[in-house]
């Protein structure tokens, strides 16, 4: 991937980190958004010496899209625009229904699908002069199943399965290609969310086929598999990467 530039929002997360850290090893420049200053600091940590490629970081807030809009155009006259863009950034507050605000489904909606519309539109046009693109959306596995008080959050990674449809019909006769990745359940910050860590592990393994907890690796590789050219034929796909949990 060398020469390539990629855009990666959430990328300092529990499974940002891994793909940032291969992608760098591939000679990527990975620009990485993300604002939370802990998980940056480790990211910054773990890509140090990892080269050919090279590590940027944009603590840009997703939550106000004509900052986050600003702050892209800056970055492509800067880096000459953006070759791949992952959009993995997403907010997910758990509590029932009725008890959320439109204002509070609108927030999830703007962070979670909005930023990254944002920067699909950013990139679009550097990557049509280039005849190449590569547009990766990270959605869920609560879409298959359906998920209890997370709705806005299972509403907007359905959002984005449907967006990487409309897109990769759209965009394919421009060189662009746009797939979806759907993790299942992993070990990460997100998990802490469940009252019952313990029964949450149990329930996922006797869910899933392959008896054993997903790592941050497991959505690495696949990222790294849809943003190589030697994945240029497919586009509009969604993948699942659950341990056979949902079968789609």
């Amino acid at each position: 991937m060398k020469g390539r530039t990629i855009l990666y929002t959430g990328a300092a997360g529990g499974l940002g980190l891994d793909t940032t850290l291969l992608l760098i090893e591939r000679g990527a420049t990975v620009i990485a958004v993300d604002n939370d200053p802990a998980k940056v600091a480790r990211l910054t940590e773990a890509a140090e010496g990892k080269g050919p490629g090279r590590l940027v970081i944009s603590t840009a807030d997703l939550s106000d899209l004509a900052g986050f809009r600003a702050t892209l155009d800056a970055l492509i006259a800067e880096h000459g625009g953006f070759d791949i863009v992952i959009n993995n950034a997403a907010i997910y507050p758990s509590k029932a229904f009725e008890d959320f605000s439109v204002e509070e489904h609108q927030r999830v909606q703007r962070i979670n699908v909005d930023a990254g519309i944002v920067a699909v539109q950013a990139a679009l046009p550097g990557m049509r002069a280039k005849s190449f693109g590569r547009i990766i959306n990270i959605s869920s596995i609560t879409i298959s199943g359906g998920w209890a008080n997370l709705s806005p959050y299972v509403a907007s990674k359905g959002a984005l399965v449907g967006l990487t449809r409309a897109w990769a019909r759209e965009f394919g006769p421009d060189g662009v290609t746009v797939n979806a990745i759907a993790p299942g359940a992993f070990p990460t910050d997100a998990e802490k969310i469940h009252p019952d860590p313990e029964g949450y592990d149990r329930m996922v393994l006797d869910a899933q086929a392959v008896k054993r907890r997903g790592t941050a690796a497991d959505i690495a590789h696949a990222i790294g598999f849809f943003a190589a050219d030697e994945a240029g034929f497919i586009t509009g796909q969604t993948l699942h990467v659950n341990g056979g949990w949902v079968m789609a």
